[in-house]
């Protein structure tokens, strides 16, 4: 499985618009995961993927498409940014997910 938090920095958060969370968890600053930088594959990228389509319905969830296409559930992240919809709630019954593969190549493109 390729973690989705490789070669990410984890920064000092302590932003005035948290300081009432910090207050509530008596802390001063939490550590937090740098958000990463998705890049959409390009049109010759693209060409070299192998891309399997799925009809979105009801019971479906990112994390199972991922234990079935890839063998891991926590590669679920992969779909939902190939596909541009961050969660299931953005996607409705009927909408067709594309599945990338082969999930290295994926996410090396993605990671840019």
């Amino acid at each position: 499985m390729i973690s989705r938090y490789r070669d990410r920095q984890i920064f000092k958060n302590d932003l005035d618009i948290y300081k009432e969370l910090f207050r509530n968890r008596n802390v001063k600053f939490i550590n937090t995961f740098e958000t990463p930088r998705y890049i959409f594959p390009n049109g010759n990228e693209i060409s070299k993927i192998q891309i399997i389509t799925h009809i979105w319905s009801v019971g479906d969830k990112y994390y199972k498409l991922a234990d079935i296409f890839y063998g891991d559930p926590r590669d679920w992240w992969v779909i939902a940014k190939f596909n541009q919809k961050p969660t299931e709630s953005h996607v409705k019954t009927g909408d067709i997910i594309l599945i990338p593969k082969p999930l290295n190549l994926v996410v090396n493109y993605l990671r840019g």
